[in-house]
Order: structure tokens, then C-alpha cells, then sequence
């Protein structure tokens, strides 16, 4: 019985904040993947990215709930995501024609084009705020669990109480739904193989007639989406704040470098690798390992490795590890 108990312990605390959080950050590292393997250098704005699309759900949600428009059990931002999503790829395609396409024309080097991003980070963090404040916004509604940890007590006799929020088990769905649709579209339609050529090889793909502007556009509009989604997954599980996407920047990029830059499965990999590492390193194991040893040896401190206000050092951790050893990352990077 003690057994299951700490099996259920380590799922409450572990194995599902895990999964979601590392679906959350596999959609994001897939946009920064996207940006590097296709344009060719790193966007540090997509962090920012991630706030204005989330924002555009904020504000739409509202808008909805206002009018007693609901999604009954689920979040209202459910609905309000499409419209978000598409106010995204109009505010990418017109920073790509506006500023990004000035200096892709000009050929200029991927530093210049990290720079030009970050400029464009600061921009999109001060119009977040400026529209919707620096504060935190709770723009969930509905149920807010699938199962309740008195429920599952109740349930099965345990001591231990399984809590699985709705937002996690959205967010698991959604991010597995992405991953076979944008997957599907890369391998089957036209428009995804002439991204991967372009990828793979540009000036082959230009002697091919694949048109360029349009491949730019198209990774644009999939950036948007991927980004706008992670963006409001990651606001509906934990908080909606424009200042954390841009703290969340760090582990995103640690996922995609980690997984491979430029490789979609890798960002999925790394996105998972840098989860689990978060939370095994953060969380106080002393619970669960009171269940499972004897009484004589049951630990009096937390068995916390670092406490949860370092993270985000456990991703520079990792990331740095990663450089030194297999700079290419888990699979090799730089082809879509």
C-alpha cells in the first residue's frame, strides 16, 4: 500500500507537471527549431512571441466571458485560441516584412539577425505591458480538475490523493495533436517538403522553383500558431505574466539546443529532458521516500536537491553540459 501511495505521489508531483510542462516548452523549442533550421538564426523574440499571442487569448477570453459566451467545463480560451493564433501571424508576418526581410535580402550574417531580434523583443515586452500590464491575469475558468485528490482518496482507500488539473490533461492533448498535425504537414503536403528542402539545402531549392518568400511566410504563420498555442497553455496551467515568457526563453532554447537545433524531434526530446530535469532537481523528495523506507530511515529534511527558485539554473546547467560534450545536440541539428 505504502508502494502505491509514493507511485501516486511522484505522478502528482513529478511524472504529470512534468509531461505538461514538457509539452509547453516542446511546442515552444518546435518554433525556435522551426526559425533556425528554416531562416537561419535564432529568434530571441519568440519568448515574446509566446506573451502576445497568450496576451490576444487574455483579452479575447474576456471579450467572451463578457458576453456569457462559455466552453462549459473547459477554458473559455479554448475558443478565443483561433483568433488569437491568427492576430499572431499578422504581428509575425508584419515584423518579418517590415524589419526581418530588410536584412534577409541584404544577406546579412545570423548575428545580425539575433541582434535585430532582440530589439524586437524588448518592442513586443514593452506592448504586452503597456496593453495589459506587468501584473499576473487569471483568465481561467471552468472545471478546474479532472480528478480531485479527495475523490481519488475516496476511490481507492490510498492516503495519497491523485490531483490531475484540467489545463495538464489540455495541454498533453493539444501539444500531441500539434505534434501529428505539423509532423504530418512537414512529410505530406507540398508546402512542408518545400520548407524541408529549403531547409536542407537553399540553393538547390531555389534551382528546384521552390519560392522563397512564400517558404517564409508559411514558417511565419506555423511559428505563430506554435507559439501563440504554447504561450496560452503554459498561461492557463500556471499564470499568465508578459515578464515570465521572457524568463521562459532560456528553457525553451535549452530544449531545442539540448534535442538538436534545427531538428523537430529533437525540440520535442529536449523539451521533455529539460522538464523532468526541472522538476526531479526542484522537488522535495522526502514524501515519497517516506513511504518507501523504513520508519528508522525516513529522511528529516525536504531531500530537495535545489530549491524551485533555481530552475531555470538547472536548464543553463544542462545547456551547458550539452555545448561542451555534443554541441549538435541528442539528434543532430540544422535540418528540418
Amino acid at each position: 500500500m505504502d508502494f502505491l501511495n509514493a507511485i501516486v505521489a511522484l505522478a502528482n508531483y513529478v511524472l504529470i507537471p512534468g509531461i505538461a510542462y514538457g509539452s509547453q516548452l516542446a511546442l515552444g523549442a518546435l518554433g525556435v527549431t522551426l526559425v533556425y533550421g528554416i531562416l537561419r538564426f535564432s529568434n530571441f523574440a519568440h519568448g515574446d512571441t509566446m506573451a502576445l499571442g497568450a496576451m490576444s487569448a487574455v483579452l479575447i477570453t474576456w471579450l467572451f466571458q463578457s458576453w456569457g459566451i462559455s466552453l462549459g467545463p473547459l477554458p473559455t480560451a479554448l475558443l478565443a485560441l483561433p483568433f488569437a493564433i491568427v492576430i499572431t501571424i499578422g504581428l509575425l508576418l508584419f515584423t518579418d516584412r517590415t524589419v526581418y526581410k530588410f536584412y534577409r535580402v541584404k544577406k546579412a550574417k545570423p548575428v545580425i539577425l539575433v541582434i535585430v531580434s532582440l530589439g524586437i523583443t524588448f518592442i513586443y515586452n514593452g506592448v504586452t505591458r503597456f496593453i495589459i500590464g506587468p501584473n499576473d491575469q487569471n483568465f481561467l475558468d471552468g472545471e478546474r480538475f479532472i480528478i480531485k485528490a479527495r475523490t481519488f482518496k475516496e476511490m481507492t482507500g490510498l492516503r495519497e490523493g491523485l490531483a490531475f488539473k484540467t489545463t495538464q490533461g489540455i495541454t498533453i492533448v493539444t501539444a500531441i495533436v500539434v505534434v501529428i498535425a505539423l509532423f504530418w504537414f512537414l512529410n505530406k503536403t507540398r508546402s512542408g517538403k518545400s520548407m524541408r528542402a529549403y531547409s536542407d539545402n537553399e540553393d538547390l531549392a531555389l534551382l528546384s522553383g521552390i519560392n522563397p518568400e512564400r517558404v517564409v511566410m508559411i514558417t511565419w504563420m506555423i511559428v505563430a500558431a506554435l507559439a501563440t498555442i504554447a504561450g496560452v497553455l503554459y498561461g492557463l496551467d500556471k499564470s499568465y505574466k508578459p515578464l515570465t515568457y521572457f524568463q521562459l526563453l532560456l528553457p525553451i532554447f535549452a530544449s531545442a539546443i539540448v534535442g538538436g537545433l534545427g531538428s523537430p524531434v529533437g525540440a520535442i526530446a529536449g523539451g521533455f529532458v529539460i522538464a523532468f530535469s526541472e522538476v526531479t532537481v526542484t522537488y522535495a523528495w522526502k514524501k515519497v521516500l517516506v513511504y518507501l523506507m523504513p520508519e528508522n530511515l525516513e529522511p528529516s529534511g525536504l531531500v530537495q536537491l535545489l530549491s524551485t527558485d533555481y530552475k531555470f539554473a538547472v536548464s543553463f546547467g544542462i545547456l551547458l553540459i550539452v555545448l561542451l560534450v555534443k554541441p549538435t545536440g541528442l539528434f543532430k541539428g540544422q535540418s528540418v
